[in-house]
């Protein structure tokens, strides 16, 4: 099996950098699937509150006088489509485009943190960037090292994201904002999925995974399960994960392998 990734030997730290197989799907094509998902509710949404508001289709369904059982759920479905439905289809596409927006500003170019500080890392760590786990998932960036392994997420632009009132927000359009996911539980569950994915090979030991979400400042407060930290800090915070006793070179070496074959 041809490897895709290549490591930069100049660098004191080995890089593992992925460049796209030949033949593979575009990966805006999800973006592109659910933005047509998304419009395509939105429109049922808007064409059902016409249908139902603007014609006489549910006042047809209603039998004048005194209704029968029959005609009493017949009647009771019809109001409920006509009511319920339009704002169901709206919400629903509406937070849809939501996701695609946020989607699409994470699929821009963005600066691998902690690729920019490999001269400076002593060739115990190994970073590798776009690592594809077994389910199609892709993590942006992953380190390995005496640590065990850390996964790097960025937040997008706070004119993509921001967080108001104890929750996050993507914005859709020019001023509308619509509930999204908190980041750091995103991260926090990347994490997780990293470390199933290498229990999966049946390894005789444990990994610990990290999960540390890069900020343009310090403004958003870690969690227990996701630090938080500026582009600047990666160095120290790489140093300040204890070692892993257990995770001897050998094992880490199982690791990179595995690594280098997804990525």
């Amino acid at each position: 099996m041809a490897r895709v990734g290549t490591i930069e030997e100049p660098f004191r730290m080995q890089v593992i950098r992925a460049r796209r197989p030949s033949g593979s799907a575009s990966p805006l094509l999800p973006i592109i699937g659910g933005a047509v998902v998304g419009v395509a509710l939105l429109c049922a949404g808007l064409a059902i509150a016409a249908l139902a508001f603007g014609t006489s289709f549910a006042e047809r369904l209603m039998t004048p006088g005194r209704p029968g059982p029959t005609q009493m759920v017949v009647g009771a479905l019809a109001w409920s489509l006509a009511l319920i439905a339009p704002a169901a289809f709206v919400i629903i596409g509406l937070a849809r485009l939501g996701s695609v927006v946020e989607r699409l500003a994470l699929t821009r170019p963005q600066r691998a943190h902690v690729e920019a500080f490999a001269r400076t890392l002593s060739d115990d760590f190994v970073v590798a960037t776009k690592v594809r786990l077994s389910d199609g998932y892709v993590i942006p960036e992953l380190v390995v090292g005496p640590h065990g392994v850390a996964i790097f997420e960025t937040l997008p632009p706070p004119s993509y994201i921001r967080y108001v009132g104890g929750k996050w927000e993507v914005r859709v359009g020019r001023r509308r904002w619509l509930p999204t996911e908190n980041p750091l539980e995103r991260a926090a569950r990347d994490a997780e999925r990293v470390r199933r994915w290498i229990a999966a090979e049946d390894r005789d030991f444990v990994v610990k995974v990290y999960a540390a979400l890069v900020v343009p400042d310090n403004r958003i407060q870690r969690t227990p399960a996701c630090a938080v930290i500026t582009r600047d800090q990666v160095p120290a915070y790489l140093a300040s994960l204890p070692p892993q006793r257990s995770l001897t070179p050998s094992r880490r070496e199982f690791i990179v392998e595995q690594v280098r074959e997804s990525v």
